[in-house]
């Protein structure tokens, strides 16, 4: 069984949940196409902040940090574009 600390748990439930987060949204865009309603900005902006926590991650060391925001990442890309595409 792995040892894994309370801190990192924490960590990995966190990433966990703001990961999945990003499901919901990228399901229902890949469905509808509909994406009117989704800010351009916004999500510049988001992805940007992940890419940050992603290089933040590597830079210290926290495998949590890493996975959760390079998978937030990928989401969000994908979710721009949709965006850019569908308009």
């Amino acid at each position: 069984m792995i040892n894994i600390d309370y801190i990192s748990f924490i960590g990995l439930v966190a990433g966990t949940c703001t990961t999945l987060s990003f499901i919901p949204q990228v399901s229902k865009t890949m469905k509808t196409k509909e994406t009117s309603s989704i800010s351009l900005g916004m999500y510049l902006i988001l992805a940007t902040g992940i890419f940050l926590w992603t290089v933040y991650g590597f830079l210290i060391g926290s495998m949590p940090i890493m996975i959760a925001n390079g998978i937030s990442l990928l989401m969000a890309i994908f979710v721009l574009i949709l965006k850019l595409r569908y308009g």
